[in-house]
C-alpha cells in the first residue's frame, strides 16, 4: 500500500528540492525533508511530484532520502512570549537554538516558539456563562513590563463559557472551556495561525491619525498614518537601516515588529545588540519591553527571507487583534524579492523584467495590503491597526527597478533616500522634491485640532520655499548667486535654514534624536518670523547681504539641540531676538 504520507527526494537544486511520490500534498504543506528533517515548504505540484523550498541549507541531501508531510501550511504560534524575543525566518528562538546547539544554527533543529515551560500568571476577564465569539478576551497575562496580552477566543471558535480557571500556566495548559452547542472546546494560552492567510477582522477602516515618529522630515512633509504604508528606497550608504531603527525606537505605536529580511550580519547584530539598551520614551522602561525581532541574515538560507516576512506581519496582525497600534519594520523588500527571484529562476518559471518573477507585483501588494487600521473581531468594539514601513535597497540607487516601481505602486508614503544628500552628510537623507506622502488630506483634521490649524498652512509654505529654491539653484549654477533679484537670494538663505536646520536631524544626538510635534511646531513658527521679518527687511531696501549676515542666524541653528521641555520657553526668547535684530537692522 502506497503511503502518500512520504515521499522521496528525486532531485536537489539549491534551496528547491522536488520529491516524487507526494500525491495529496497541498499547496503550501510544511514538510520534513531528508534524514536530518530540515524544514521546507510545497510552492509548486504536478501530479505526485512536489516542488519544496527549504528553509534550511540542503548542503549534502542526496535523491531517496525521505520527505515526510506534516498536513499543516507554514504557521506560527501566537501567545505570551513573543515581545522580547529574538526569531529567525520561520519563528524559531534564536536564543533557545544557542542552548541547543551552540553558536550556529544546527541543520534540521526543532525548537518551540513559545517556551512549553514557562508558566504565566492568567487572570481571567470573561466569567461562566459569557456567550464568546473569535477574536472575544478571555483574560491577560503581563507579557512584559509595558505589555498587557490578551489572552483572546481563536478566530473560528465560540460558544458559552462553561469553565475558566486563574492562576499560573504553561501556553499549553487548558485556561478555559467553551460550550459549542454540546461540544467541548478547549482552549490555551497559546493559537497557530498560518502566516500566508491575512488574520480576520470585521471591517478596515479609513486612515484618520497619523503614526508620529519624531522625525521632522516625516511628521512634518510627509506623514505616514497608523495603518499605512510607507518605503524607504535608497542606494548603498544613504541611511535605509538607520532611518529603520529611528522609526522603531521613536515610532507613536505600542508593538514594534522589526524584520530583518535578508540584510547583512553585522547590520542585524547592530539592532539585536542595541534594541535591549534602548530606553522606550513612551514608557520609561527599555525599547525591547515593547518589541521583537526577527533576524534573517543575508548568510542564510535563502528561502527563509521569503517567510520572515509573513512571519512578521502575522505577529503584527496578532497584536492587532488586541487593539494594539503596531509598527512592522521590514528590511528589506529587496532582499526578499531576490529570494523570490531565485526559487522562480529554480521552478524555471518565465522570467519578468530584470529577472525577478512576473507575480511580483502581486506579492509585494499581498504583503502591503495586510497593513491597515481595523475595527477587530469580536463582539467587543476594539480598535487596532498595523503600519508597514518597508526598506527597498536598489542597485545603484536606481528607483526604476522593479521592486522599486512595483513598491510604489501599492504604498501611500513614499521616502527617497538621496545619494548626493548622504555625500553631503544631510542626513536624514530624505529627498523633499521626490518624496511624497498620500495621507496629507487624511491626517489633516488630526493636525488642526491636536497641533494647531497653521501647521499645515506652514508646512505648506516651507514646501513651496524648497521648490522654489530648487528653481534658482539652476539659475545659480549658469549666472551666479550675485546676478539674483534681491528677494530671491534672501529665499534662497531661508531655504537653508529650513534644510539645515530643520530637516536634518542627528540621529545619536541625545535631544535631536527625537523632536515632539509641539516643538515641531514651534521650530516651524521661528523659521516663519525669520522669514516675515526678512522679507520685510526687503521691501524697505535693505539688502540680501546684510540680512544674511544677521546673528540670530546662529541661534535659529542651534535651536534643534534645546532640551525638548524647556523649548517652549526658548521659543519665546527666539522671537524677541528676531524681533529686535532686524529691529536694529531698520534703524542703522
Amino acid at each position: 500500500m502506497t503511503d502518500y504520507n512520504k515521499g522521496k527526494i528525486k532531485s536537489v537544486a539549491g534551496p528547491l528540492v522536488i520529491a516524487k511520490g507526494m500525491r495529496g500534498c497541498e499547496m503550501y504543506e510544511v514538510v520534513r525533508v531528508g534524514n536530518e528533517g530540515l524544514m521546507g515548504e510545497t510552492i509548486k505540484l504536478i501530479e505526485d511530484l512536489a516542488y519544496i523550498q527549504v528553509y534550511e541549507d540542503t548542503t549534502g541531501l542526496k535523491p531517496g532520502e525521505d520527505v515526510i508531510r506534516t498536513g499543516a501550511p507554514l504557521s506560527v504560534e501566537l501567545g505570551p512570549g513573543i515581545i522580547t524575543n529574538f526569531y529567525d525566518g520561520i519563528q524559531r528562538p534564536l536564543l533557545a537554538i544557542k542552548e541547543k546547539s551552540g553558536d550556529f544554527i544546527g541543520r534540521g533543529i526543532d525548537v518551540p516558539s513559545l517556551d512549553p515551560e514557562k508558566k504565566w500568571d492568567f487572570r481571567p476577564i470573561a466569567k461562566e456563562g459569557d456567550e464568546l465569539q473569535g477574536g472575544d478576551f478571555l483574560g491577560e497575562v503581563d507579557e512584559s513590563k509595558v505589555i498587557a496580552h490578551k489572552i483572546m477566543v481563536p478566530p473560528g471558535k465560540k460558544g458559552k463559557v462553561a469553565e475558566i480557571k486563574s492562576g499560573a500556566f504553561t501556553v499549553n495548559e487548558v485556561i478555559a472551556v467553551l460550550d459549542d452547542n454540546g461540544d467541548k472546546v478547549e482552549l490555551t494560552m497559546k493559537q497557530k495561525w498560518p502566516v500566508r492567510i491575512g488574520r480576520p477582522f470585521k471591517e478596515k477602516l479609513d486612515p484618520k491619525e497619523p503614526l508620529l515618529t519624531g522625525q521632522r522630515i516625516y511628521d512634518t512633509f510627509f506623514p505616514i498614518a497608523k495603518g499605512g504604508t510607507a518605503a524607504i528606497p535608497g542606494g548603498f550608504g544613504t541611511g535605509k537601516t538607520v532611518s529603520q531603527h529611528q522609526l522603531a525606537k521613536w515610532a507613536d505605536s505600542q508593538v514594534v515588529v522589526y524584520v530583518g529580511c535578508g540584510e547583512r550580519g553585522n547590520e542585524m547584530t547592530e539592532v539585536l545588540m542595541t534594541f535591549p539598551q534602548l530606553d522606550d520614551p513612551n514608557t520609561g522602561e527599555k525599547l525591547m519591553e515593547r518589541s521583537t525581532l526577527i533576524a534573517n541574515t543575508s548568510n542564510m538560507p535563502v528561502a527563509a527571507r521569503e517567510a520572515s516576512i509573513y512571519t512578521g506581519v502575522t505577529i503584527a496582525e496578532y497584536y492587532r487583534d488586541m487593539g494594539y497600534d503596531v509598527a512592522l519594520m521590514a528590511d528589506s523588500s529587496s532582499r526578499w524579492a531576490e529570494a523570490l527571484r531565485e526559487i522562480s529562476g529554480r521552478l524555471e518559471e518565465m522570467p519578468g523584467e530584470e529577472g525577478f518573477p512576473a507575480y511580483l507585483g502581486t506579492k509585494l501588494a499581498d504583503f502591503y495590503e495586510r497593513a491597515g487600521r481595523v475595527l477587530t473581531a469580536g463582539s467587543e468594539k476594539r480598535m487596532g491597526s498595523v503600519s508597514i514601513i518597508g526598506a527597498v535597497s536598489p542597485p545603484g540607487g536606481d528607483f526604476s527597478e522593479p521592486v522599486s516601481q512595483n513598491t510604489l505602486r501599492v504604498v501611500s508614503s513614499f521616502w527617497a533616500l538621496d545619494t548626493n544628500l548622504a555625500d553631503r552628510r544631510h542626513f536624514p537623507a530624505i529627498n523633499w522634491l521626490t518624496s511624497y506622502s498620500l495621507y496629507l488630506d487624511f491626517v489633516r483634521n488630526w493636525y488642526d485640532e491636536n497641533i494647531d490649524k497653521e501647521f499645515m498652512v506652514i508646512r505648506g509654505d516651507m514646501m513651496a520655499i524648497l521648490e522654489k529654491e530648487s528653481e534658482l539653484q539652476e539659475i545659480v549654477q549658469l549666472v551666479g548667486q550675485d546676478a539674483l533679484p534681491e528677494a530671491d537670494r534672501a529665499l534662497l538663505e531661508v531655504a537653508r535654514m529650513i534644510r539645515e536646520d530643520y530637516l536634518q536631524q542627528h540621529a545619536y544626538h541625545e535631544v535631536d534624536s527625537y523632536c515632539p510635534k509641539e516643538k515641531q511646531f514651534l521650530m516651524l513658527k521661528v523659521i516663519v518670523k525669520f522669514y516675515t521679518e526678512v522679507k520685510k527687511a526687503i521691501e524697505l531696501g535693505i539688502s540680501a547681504n546684510r540680512i544674511t549676515g544677521v546673528k540670530i542666524k546662529d541661534e535659529i541653528a542651534r535651536m534643534k539641540y534645546e532640551p525638548n521641555q524647556q523649548f517652549s520657553k526658548r521659543y519665546e526668547e527666539l522671537i524677541k531676538s528676531i524681533e529686535s535684530e532686524f529691529e536694529s537692522l531698520r534703524n542703522q
